[in-house]
């Protein structure tokens, strides 16, 4: 009976039940009355151990997609102004650049954007979390004024696995992304101790802001155990040891995040989806995303068609599907080719680099090996505009509107 009543539906039949016998309390023995308020503790203490399972576990299919029902097409772009390298030059407060955020984010509303996918780091709450939650809360006013709800992403596994407080290097001349740095790094990866000090980062940050409409939702980890051992070989984890750290850790990040009970959905985009294998078959890090996600979100930079088959693949999880990268000109990923199957499909569609600045990005992933020193590549890689906010393609800007307003 007890184990039927802890259900939270059955809870006010037991309530009445409770109440109901408690009438004639005063006529049971000194014994029955015992039994009776052992039985009513043990109710309680269902009934509150219910409460707490239902606010921390992932979101319902009913649940996620009642949320997602909510919100316009979701279009936007992966944001950090011109003027910042990484995550870190973004946020420390000595180049955080209010001005610059609220002009760029100024050109995403006139286009009609609605979201933007911006990436923190833990070593920001390390230095100094109330300024950091601050500014984070400053860059929330502003993007809410131009009507932009932003995916908040906690760690990443991408680029230098050595990241460091205080002033930035600068981009290395014609690199793709020569400055982004890992969230948690090489060594906070590897170190159990460091596991704490994360945790109250990521409970923190969420913590704070849990009940935030401004926020569309928390990215909790981008490209979890991402191997960079080809660009950064002396400094990056062996990638098997890195992916047995981050497959320890990751179901943990939702975990800690949904202890605080954020009204915003959770999520972590898979990047490597084997679309040949079932959902059973996949890669740990992939099972872990899939299973833990409330709402189900990929990165794809192919072409049109393969953008197409990896939406049906995931449709099977009967969740909202977003999509928060894509965009690599170069190699068959443009705004023409996958915008418009987004819009026929209502997947969300985030492409990777707004405005072009010091990340560099529309330079493409091989000029690691060789570097655009005299000359521009024949074709921007990412970004949508110039540093002056200028269209890099007219038609794309106008395609991007013309999809938004329908």
């Amino acid at each position: 009976m007890w184990t039927e009543w802890c259900g939270l539906r059955k809870f006010p039949e037991a309530l009445l039940s409770v109440v109901t016998i408690a009438i004639k309390v005063a006529e049971l023995s000194t014994v029955t009355r015992k039994k009776l308020f052992t039985a009513a503790g043990l109710l309680l203490a269902c009934f509150v151990s219910s409460i707490a399972f239902a606010q921390t576990a992932r979101w319902s299919e009913e649940r996620a997609n009642a949320w997602y029902a909510k919100q316009p097409w979701l279009v936007g772009s992966n944001y950090i102004p011109k003027s910042a390298i990484n995550e870190l030059e973004m946020w420390q407060a000595a180049t955080f650049d209010p001005t610059e955020i609220d002009k760029e984010l100024g050109w995403a509303e006139a286009m009609g954007m609605n979201t933007m996918r911006v990436f923190l780091h833990d070593l920001l709450w390390q230095q100094d979390a109330d300024g950091f939650r601050r500014r984070l809360d400053q860059f929330l006013t502003i993007s809410s004024r131009h009507h932009i709800r932003p995916l908040l992403v906690l760690f990443d596994s991408c680029w230098d696995p050595m990241p460091q407080l205080g002033p930035q290097h600068p981009p290395v001349p014609g690199v793709h992304n020569s400055g982004w740095v890992q969230s948690p790094g090489a060594k906070a990866l590897a170190d159990p101790a460091e596991v704490p000090r994360l945790k109250a980062y990521v409970q923190g940050v969420v913590g704070a802001f849990a009940k935030d409409d401004r926020i569309l939702g928390w990215d909790v980890w981008n490209e979890p155990g991402s191997d960079q051992t080809e660009n950064y070989p002396r400094t990056e984890l062996n990638n098997k040891d890195k992916i047995a750290r981050v497959a320890a850790l990751l179901p943990q990040v939702f975990a800690w995040a949904r202890e605080v009970n954020p009204t915003q959905p959770l999520t972590s985009g898979v990047y490597e989806i084997d679309l040949s294998r079932d959902e059973k078959s996949q890669d740990e890090l992939e099972t872990i995303q899939l299973r833990e996600s409330d709402v189900i979100t990929f990165h794809n930079y192919s072409w049109p068609e393969s953008f197409q088959q990896e939406v049906a693949w995931l449709r099977r999880f009967h969740r909202p599907v977003i999509c928060t990268e894509y965009m690599a000109r170069s190699v068959g990923s443009t705004f023409d080719g996958i915008l418009p199957v987004a819009k026929q499909e209502h997947v969300g569609a985030i492409n990777w680099g707004f405005v072009a600045g010091k990340t560099q990005t529309y330079y493409p992933w091989e000029s690691w090996q060789h570097p655009y020193i005299l000359r521009d590549p024949p074709v921007w890689f990412h970004e949508v505009l110039r540093p002056d906010g200028t269209p890099y393609r007219k038609a794309e800007v106008e395609l991007i509107r013309k999809l938004i307003s329908r």
